[in-house]
């Protein structure tokens, strides 16, 4: 059996130990910086990744919320016809308990309409905008360390 720092060894990983940043050469610390810098690159595109999922489902929820009250203002339009129908027909109060019923249906679409607009408004524009500041952040952060 190889040892796990081995050469032979199949996909063994290399662990060496940094030296303190007082003590590494210059080629050391160009080597931690290429590490450091990968991490820090792989990190944000995660968090972008993660951020634009959650921006997504807002999206479909309020796409979904949309439809509803797109669903209820149909069936509201629905009931004004048949309003509009019993009132020629008959002119009893049948017609306004109908009239109350529309009321009733495109309040319920407001309602919805109103909530999917603020959902659609809280998941646009879809851009990891949180992995976007934290980003320059960083690239301050190392602009800043490069002048000293």
């Amino acid at each position: 059996m190889t040892a796990p720092h081995s050469p032979n060894a199949v996909g063994a990983t290399r662990t060496e130990q940094q030296p303190a940043p007082e003590n590494a050469s210059t080629g050391q610390l160009i080597g931690q910086l290429t590490e450091q810098i990968s991490r820090l690159v792989r990190d944000e595109a995660r968090l972008a990744q993660a951020e634009v999922t959650q921006k997504a489902k807002r999206l479909g929820i309020g796409a979904g919320l949309f439809g509803g009250a797109g669903l209820f203002a149909f069936l509201g339009l629905a009931v004004l016809v048949t309003t509009a129908v019993l009132a020629l027909d008959l002119v009893l109060p049948a017609w306004l308990a109908a009239l109350i019923v529309a009321v009733v249906l495109f309040a319920i679409a407001g309602v919805l309409a109103l909530v999917g607009k603020k959902d659609v408004a809280k998941g646009s524009p879809p851009v990891p905008t949180e992995a976007i500041s934290s980003v320059k952040a960083d690239i301050a952060t190392v602009k800043e360390s490069a002048r000293r």
